[in-house]
């Protein structure tokens, strides 16, 4: 503890930007493996790339130019063009311009020139008749200008220190910015190793908040008047006051870290997202094709023109377009496919350093060094694979090496210093309490000694009791080694179908067993391995019925039957009984519920009975009710039911019609119909025969014949008292 504690407060400051480095290239793995799938998304770069320079001259273009590929994105229904240029500088090719140059050589002709349409009026006018967004840079020099919004940025909670902070701003001029829709900021700021991993959706210049290009995008397609912050006190979250948590636009809110940053999920290159900015103006692309193309489409406006390229590096490309960020942020928006660090993320990577450096430098005197080593090996595999799962799944970004690096930092020091002594210490362990405890409790005391104490834990479990009928016959007929070798026998193969089930043996009583599921190891599938064990049972006997009588090795007392009773329900189990003696064990209402049931086994004369709450639990499976019982030592009654078989036999028309026809049965003898119910009964009387249920329909038959001679009176509640266990 104090190594881990050392290694938290001097260490890892020192090392703590080159682990977060690591983590980070981590997640840049993940996406070159699986990127994000593209999606068609309203979502389009119009590029100037090579060959529009090529055709339309050198950059930057008069404004005019810009004005009909604005005019045209217009014009096609786009719901928002995002200009990744910022035009801080008036058109040097305007007429008005180049007015001033022959203002002394050519007066005449600087006069015609100024009675031109200025180039940057024109651009204006099409900004203004468009649903336009003008980008701006954020800088941290001498401040000069202050950006200001186009649409208010509300905040939800405290308003956010930790967005990115910037003292000056370089803008679009006043002639362009002012009949824009939106103003977005452009600037996005690496990581260290010049990795853009995430996209800032605001920014803070002095008091004043400002959205990013792709959120003012998002914001004038929606045509909304704002876009909302939302801070963790803002939010209901239990995070420190101030952080950011998500960002509202519309009807989508996008997660972010502390920061109002969105971490960005990559596709790989895609042709279809890029149209070239010549096919445009050039009219190559029909006004119906423009129209398909572009309408209720975010449209960024880039370049990737050699010389003018704005390359950034990405995790899934080492030269991808600036504008490409914007774009695929948009798109991320748009479809709500997001990666996300989630605000426990942190919390969890130092429980898991706390808890697998600790856990293993507790564990390692109880498993050893090779043990340890093994674990250590599938620790850190599971910690990977299960960050892999996360991001592939769920989206997640959970750093793995932290817990990693506390894993083998601990494993290194704790071999080295503790060895000989936990070693001795594990071994004096297992000596002593193998012979006592099954392998399964051996493993877990090692694993916490705390376990060795009394008492337990609720849990929600399946109980089953299962009797040999008439035992104490067979035990008249055989000699004292005859019945312990033909309780082996017996119980051998019933205890390897239990286990094979995941069943746990509590004890044996003498020729009865109790065995339960759900402990010490979680079951999901408790209640159908129970059900299904039965059976197998009730089936493994009769086989033993065939073939035991023909073998002369082991004794066997002719046509063996058993009961069983099964009930679900909550019970304690845990170390029971004294300071000097435990025994894994289990007790409550569903365990004795569970006995009483097996006891009516013999009453109804079928091999499987089970509880209410059991049977709600398996309804697939082929089961009828018996009766409504009031067991001994039980007020409450209890609706049992007999299990015939399993989803196969359910699934049976002859199943089928049995089971609604006892149902009809049972309805008419409930409610008092007793020439009905017995007209019902013996019309079933076969069938139930072929299930086995002859007795059951004997006890009706007499029920039946009695109440029809003597009513029950307006008292009687359905409810058969048992007089015995």
């Amino acid at each position: 503890m104090v190594l881990i504690a050392l290694l938290q407060t001097i260490t890892i400051p020192a090392i703590s930007p080159i682990i977060q480095g690591v983590g980070l290239q981590v997640f840049d793995v993940y996406q070159r493996i699986h990127p994000r799938p593209y999606e068609a998304a309203p979502v389009r770069i119009l590029d100037i790339d090579d060959e529009t320079i090529r055709r339309y001259g050198q950059w930057p273009w008069p404004r005019t130019d810009m004005a009909r590929l604005t005019l045209a994105m217009g014009e096609a229904g786009a719901a928002a063009i995002a200009f990744d240029i910022v035009y801080s500088e008036v058109d040097r090719t305007s007429p008005r311009a180049l007015a001033s140059r022959y203002e002394q050589s050519d007066p005449a002709a600087a006069k015609l020139l100024r009675e031109l349409p200025d180039n940057d009026a024109q651009f204006a006018q099409v900004l203004g008749a468009t649903p336009s967004v003008m980008g701006f840079f954020l800088t941290s020099g001498t401040k000069q200008q202050q950006a200001r919004p186009k649409a208010g940025l509300a905040i939800s909670g405290t308003p956010p220190s930790s967005a990115p902070s910037f003292s000056n701003a370089v803008l679009p001029i006043a002639q362009l910015l002012e009949p824009a829709a939106g103003l977005g900021s452009l600037s996005i700021e690496p990581d260290a190793d010049s990795i853009i991993r995430r996209a800032p959706l605001i920014a803070r210049q002095g008091d004043q908040f400002l959205p990013s290009l792709s959120l003012e995008a998002m914001r004038v397609a929606f045509q909304t008047n704002s876009a909302l912050i939302k801070t963790t006190d803002g939010s209901g979250e239990g995070a420190a006051a101030g952080d950011v948590v998500a960002v509202r636009v519309g009807d989508v809110e996008v997660p972010t870290n502390e920061s109002g940053e969105m971490w960005m999920h990559y596709t790989r290159p895609v042709p279809e997202r890029i149209v070239p900015a010549w096919m445009v103006l050039s009219g190559a692309l029909s006004p119906d094709v423009l129209q398909k193309t572009f309408e209720g489409h975010i449209v960024f406006i880039g370049t990737s023109a050699i010389g003018l390229r704005d390359l950034r590096s990405t995790p899934v490309n080492e030269r991808e377009l600036g504008v490409m960020v914007h774009a695929q942020a948009a798109e991320q928006m748009i479809l709500g496919k997001y990666l996300n660090r989630p605000d426990w993320a942190i919390g969890l990577e130092r429980t898991l350093i706390l808890v697998l450096g600790l856990g293993l430098v507790l564990l390692l005197p109880r498993i050893g060094a090779k043990w340890g080593a093994v674990l250590v090996i599938v620790a850190l595999a599971a910690l990977f694979l299960g960050s892999w799962y996360a991001f592939v799944q769920q989206r997640y970004l959970l750093n793995p090496t932290w817990p990693a690096l506390a894993m083998i930092f601990a494993y290194l020091i704790g071999t080295v210093l503790v060895y000989y002594r936990e070693e001795k210490q594990r071994a004096y362990i297992h000596n002593a309490f193998d012979r006592y405890l099954s392998p399964e409790l051996v493993r877990r005391i090692a694993d916490d000694p705390s376990q060795l104490e009394l008492g337990g834990e609720e849990r929600e479990m399946t109980v089953m009791f299962c009797d040999i009928r008439s035992f104490s016959r067979i035990s008249e007929s055989l000699s004292a080694n005859a019945i312990i070798r033909f309780l082996i026998a017996f119980l051998t193969p019933m205890t390897d179908i239990l286990i094979g089930r995941r069943g746990t043996i509590d004890k044996y009583i003498g020729d009865a067993i109790l065995a339960f599921w759900n402990a010490p190891l979680d079951d999901p599938d408790q209640y159908e391995n129970a059900a299904l064990g039965a059976l197998e049972m009730v089936g493994k006997l009769a086989e033993l019925n065939r073939t035991m009588p023909l073998q002369d090795a082991e004794p066997w007392p002719g046509d063996v039957k058993i009961g069983i009773g099964l009930n679900a329900g909550p019970c304690c189990v845990g170390n029971m009984g004294s300071q000097q003696r435990l025994s894994y064990s289990l007790i409550g209402d569903t365990v004795n519920l569970a006995s009483r049931i097996e006891g009516l086994t013999k009453y109804y004369g079928v091999e499987i009975a089970i509880g209410s709450a059991l049977h709600e639990k398996i309804p697939h499976f082929a089961t009828v009710p018996l009766d409504l019982v009031r067991v001994v030592g039980r007020d409450r009654p209890e609706e049992v039911h007999v299990l015939l078989g399993d989803q196969t036999l359910a699934a049976t028309e002859r199943f089928q019609a049995f089971a609604k026809g006892h149902a009809e049965m049972r309805a008419a003898y409930m409610q008092r119909q007793w020439a009905d119910a017995d007209r019902l009964r013996l019309h079933w009387l076969d069938e139930a025969r072929h299930f086995s249920l002859g007795k059951l329909y004997s006890i009706y038959e007499d029920r039946i014949a009695a109440y029809r001679e003597r009513d029950p009176g307006p008292d009687w509640d359905l409810v058969y008292s048992a007089t015995e266990k």
